[in-house]
């Protein structure tokens, strides 16, 4: 009887082209602190690459159910010390973790969110992260009800036809609700290709 083939180790060639510009910037707003909750981990190559690169750093990567098992790959692979097993999380849902932590990172998720997604994850955030911590997002975004690149426009476009409820958020909107979750915008970041970090602290 042959033996089962193991499932193939997920990739994201957006993930692998960015996780080192990331790092560039997070790799000083993170120095100070030691633990981190990855929010949509994805496939986990920004888990295993920041964590290899910041071992001072405690990172909990987190998904939806599916997700799960193709993070553990990368994790088991890294043979990292410092990255512990994922975590189901749904943004929306009352399964987040009871603890908190000093920063929490998501990465190319808002603009697959939906609106009420994005309220939901600000309406947690501040039971989750400690005191003069950072909330930190990369990805697209809006200003003032207008995309910063007709390459933005055309994105949000298809993002809008896989799912009407997805597409690139306002920073104003969010930085309402990060505003009356007791955060404030701390670093508002240019990065390549269109993209920013957004980065809160709490106060």
């Amino acid at each position: 009887m042959p033996l089962a083939s193991l499932p193939t180790k997920p990739f994201s060639e957006s993930s692998e082209q960015n996780k080192q510009v990331i790092l560039n910037v997070i790799q000083t707003l993170f120095a100070p602190y030691r633990q981190v909750l990855e929010i949509a981990s994805g496939t986990g190559q920004h888990a295993v690459h920041f964590a290899k690169t910041m071992p001072h750093l405690t990172w909990q990567p987190s998904d939806l159910a599916d997700n799960l098992s193709g993070i553990q790959q990368w994790i088991t692979d890294s043979k990292l010390t410092n990255i512990q097993p994922p975590i189901e999380l749904n943004v929306s849902e009352s399964d987040w973790p009871d603890q908190t932590f000093d920063v929490l990172y998501t990465a190319n998720s808002f603009h697959i969110m939906s609106q009420q997604n994005v309220t939901d994850f600000f309406a947690q955030v501040s039971n989750h992260v400690n005191p003069n911590g950072l909330i930190t997002v990369y990805g697209p975004f809006n200003y003032h009800g207008h995309f910063t690149s007709e390459s933005n426009a055309h994105f949000n476009d298809w993002l809008t036809q896989r799912d009407p409820l997805s597409g690139i958020k306002d920073f104003e909107w969010c930085n309402q609700l990060a505003e009356h979750a007791g955060f404030n915008l701390a670093h508002d970041i240019e990065m390549p290709h269109n993209n920013r970090i957004m980065c809160w602290q709490k106060s």
